[in-house]
């Protein structure tokens, strides 16, 4: 499916957007010298913070953008900001009329600034299925190559795709256009302002991101991926920011399991609740049968095809913290760039080092193929699992209701912890981020109603406790080991789990002790919530969360859809 030029998405040219005329207006401007990724590599590497380091790229990616044979990876160190701005977003289709025209005044301005520079552009493809495709263009001064180049490893340049896209459907979204200019000067408290002004600009409608004083690279990406998971709603698809992967069992060395055939699962959770472990785990920790094969889609990024049943995905490669990657762990061979990285001479070569020693939140570039086997389209998924560090929960649930099941989604959930150095009150409320979705630039009930669609047809859901389980108190639990957790997944892709209902909350059931014990033998009676500690206070706390969740959800954007957001709230009420 390919997307559109602004000349034949709009039949009306009227309805396009002041901002993308005004994107499409630097983009096509007489000056503005188109580059491929090689010529941007070569000037990248004389930009002021990148340094070329002595690890080699990826030799696999080397061949495949026909990039110089010694090409090394490139550090690209931004400066004061080393994470995305949530502050500096301004949702242009949220704003009233006059901050609107406030808006396009002051990116009419930022363009006539921007054109005093030379300029660049590029071309990339979003989307490595054929069937799913966008174009898109990104337009930024010379002095921010790098990010331009990251940008071309980070997705694909159109060059490389270019037989694919031309040969799919047309699709009825319009391409992607990025602006980007660091240099931007405007002295206004309408914007954020660290040292300098920052405005990411986000007009989802009319698909233009646009980054004005903003050099880190994350920006670019989460950016343009956040346009395409939007485009995929508005086709009728659902996004996704998780991971997920397929087991065939086709050809276990035991017959028995042949019949499961090949069964997708998909993880969402935010920071620190398993999502990446529990998608790149090679072998669930040995609980998989002998034989099976494993594909992964992606670990962080994908959309869900509701009408022909399927999942596919955006990005040929992953942008990972490198706070746990030693110089010598073997992920280094997937390297494509560093942001942010320590620089040292180790044994006369100049090493990038991660583990978070110059700054927080060090990223990498990483080829794909770290993941093992991939594939750009997957099945539809057998289960969804919803990763939550909950201390009320079990370390999982089956949500066999399906409101229940989507509005525990909606209401994905974590908290906050002693370190952030914030009161007990703050401490007990929940901070929710719907399907782990921080990028979502729409209203919260298309997600509902897109997951609701996937659980109608035919998706379980699950509820996994990546905390620990109520023990005695909050601060006492039972630890949930990741092992533990694993050997839960396999499990329910090989349907060796069965179900009773959890009598306090309708609609959720927790494994038999049959069933379990024969997986994980002593689990029914450490994890039994009829067996907590200060059972009182455990459901005091038990009601204090899923008021927290219904209040959440009850102050959305699902008062658009009065039904819908009964549904959904009522389906949290517990019965105690």
């Amino acid at each position: 499916m390919a997307s559109k030029s602004s000349a034949e998405f709009y039949g009306n040219l009227k309805e396009m957007s002041p901002i993308r005329a005004i994107a499409e207006t630097i983009v096509n401007g007489h000056s503005v010298r188109k580059i491929d990724i090689r010529e941007a590599y070569e000037m990248a590497k004389n930009q002021p913070g990148v340094t070329t380091t002595d690890l080699p790229i990826n030799p696999e990616f080397v061949r495949l953008h026909k990039l110089p044979a010694d090409a090394k990876v490139l550090n690209d160190c931004h400066g004061n900001i080393i994470g995305r701005t949530a502050k500096a977003r301004r949702f242009y289709h949220r704003l009233n009329p006059a901050q609107k025209n406030k808006l396009e005044g002051d990116f009419r301005e930022a363009a006539w600034q921007m054109q005093h520079y030379p300029l660049i552009k590029t071309e990339a493809i979003l989307g490595m299925d054929p069937d799913l495709m966008i174009k898109a263009t990104f337009v930024t001064t010379e002095t921010d190559v790098v990010n331009l180049y990251n940008w071309l490893l980070n997705f694909a340049p159109y060059e490389q795709l270019r037989e694919q896209y031309e040969k799919s459907p047309s699709l009825p979204i319009q391409d992607i256009i990025l602006v980007a200019f660091n240099e931007w000067t405007c002295d206004d408290p309408f914007y954020n302002n660290v040292g300098a002004p920052q405005l990411a600009l986000v007009d989802e409608k009319h698909n233009v991101i646009v980054n004005l004083g903003m050099r880190y690279f994350g920006e670019r990406k989460k950016g343009t991926l956040t346009l395409a998971w939007t485009s995929g709603i508005r086709i009728g698809m659902a996004a996704c920011h998780g991971g997920i992967k397929e087991i065939d069992f086709t050809n276990c060395t035991d017959a028995s399991y042949h019949k499961l055939g090949k069964r997708s699962i998909a993880f969402y959770g935010l920071s620190g609740t398993g999502k990446s472990s529990h998608t790149n785990s090679h072998d669930n920790a040995g609980t998989l049968p002998a034989g099976f094969d494993k594909v992964v889609l992606h670990d962080d990024a994908f959309q869900i095809d509701l009408e022909n049943k399927l999942c596919r995905v955006w990005e040929p490669t992953l942008f990972d913290k490198t706070d746990s990657r030693p110089p010598d762990h073997p992920d280094w061979k997937y390297a494509l760039a560093v942001m942010n990285h320590t620089l040292l001479e180790m044994d006369g070569k100049r090493i990038p080092i991660g583990l978070d020693t110059r700054n927080s939140n060090g990223r990498a570039l990483l080829d794909r193929a770290l993941l093992g086997k991939y594939v750009n389209r997957c099945a539809f998924p057998k289960a969804l699992v919803w990763l939550m560090k909950d201390s009320v929960l079990p370390p999982v649930l089956k949500l066999s209701d399906k409101n229940l099941a989507i509005a525990m989604g909606a209401a994905l959930m974590t908290q906050r912890n002693r370190a952030e150095n914030v009161t007990e009150e703050e401490l007990n409320k929940l901070v929710f981020e719907p399907f782990a979705n921080p990028f979502r630039v729409y209203e919260l009930y298309r997600d509902v109603e897109a997951f609701l669609h996937v659980a109608e047809s035919g998706a379980d859901i699950y509820c996994f406790n990546s905390r620990g389980y109520w023990k005695e108190s909050d601060d006492v639990l039972e630890a949930i080991p990741l092992k533990t957790s694993l050997t839960l997944q396999s499990a329910l892709l090989m349907d060796q789990l069965e179900w009773e209902s959890w009598p306090v909350l309708p609609g959720a059931m927790i494994p038999t002790q049959a069933s379990i014990d024969r997986i994980l033998p002593g689990y029914y009676d450490r994890y039994d919530p009829a067996k907590r500690g200060n059972m009182d206070k455990y459901l005091e706390l038990l009601k204090d969360r899923f008021q927290q969740r219904q209040d959440y959800l009850q102050g959305s954007d699902l008062t658009e859809r009065p039904e819908l957001q009964q549904a959904v709230v009522t389906a949290l009420k517990l019965n105690i």
